[in-house]
């Protein structure tokens, strides 16, 4: 396989369509977030190519979010992406410091049975309830992300009452329990969507997500949670600083 530097082959043969492309975020870059893209003829007159060959250019970056397409409406230049660290914060927090609104909508508040992977990443028994959350997240009311979060039920006792769950869940365990989170596993990949899923953060179905799966701990080593996060991979990115060890 050929090394690639700043898309282009050492062979140098760029294929037709990454070349437009190129030129493509070169013109998203002078009309502006949110300004309409012309016309797809117009596009490909002036680029020299066919129509076929602009849709792959665009589909590329409709799937990485730099255009948005709306039916019936046209194809628009995205806003940037939301940046989150990689922290042990509240997303309300987090999201707030970068100038966005946070939002949630419930989606299933119940108490299940925890089974045996659950129960094992929380120390309790397969037969033991836990408290089943699953929220839309959503910034500035748009969705990008769905969250179902665990906790153990025996050590959580009356957590839904009085509880906005469309809130911070970090800051009512504060507040209510006096939990505190110390430290957390987590583990980041790449799915695709179930069609449920999809339906309920408004993604495409072919968008690869962000899979964040972690568990939560107190500073005792004791389980607090765990949370299955899926995030849409063209409205958010995530980073963090690393230190040697």
């Amino acid at each position: 396989m050929s090394a690639v530097h700043g898309g282009v082959p050492e062979h140098g043969r760029v294929p037709r369509y990454y070349a437009v492309k190129r030129q493509l975020l070169n013109l998203l870059a002078e009309l502006g977030e949110g300004a309409l893209l012309p016309a797809e003829r117009d596009l490909a007159a002036a680029y020299g190519v066919a129509r076929s060959t602009l849709r792959q250019a665009i589909s590329e970056l409709t799937l990485e979010g730099r255009l948005r397409a709306y039916r019936g409406r046209g194809t628009f230049v995205a806003a940037p992406k939301l940046i989150q660290p990689l922290e042990l914060v509240s997303y309300t927090e987090a999201l707030r410091e970068t100038g966005h609104r946070p939002g949630r909508r419930v989606v299933t508040a119940e108490r299940i049975p925890a089974g045996a992977a659950l129960a094992g990443d929380l120390r309790i028994a397969p037969d033991d309830e836990v408290l089943h959350l699953e929220r839309v997240l959503l910034a500035d009311d748009e969705p990008f992300g769905l969250e179902s979060t665990y906790l153990p039920a025996g050590r959580f006792p009356g957590l839904m009452d009085g509880f906005d769950a469309t809130g911070s869940l970090y800051r009512h365990l504060r507040t209510r329990y006096g939990i505190s989170y110390a430290e957390a596993t987590e583990r980041i990949e790449t799915v695709l969507a179930t069609p449920r899923d999809a339906l309920l953060i408004a993604a495409n179905p072919a968008l690869p997500m962000l899979l964040m799966q972690r568990v939560s701990y107190d500073a005792g080593g004791v389980p607090i949670e765990r949370v299955r996060s899926l995030y849409r991979g063209d409205r958010i990115g995530f980073v963090t600083r690393l230190r040697a060890t």
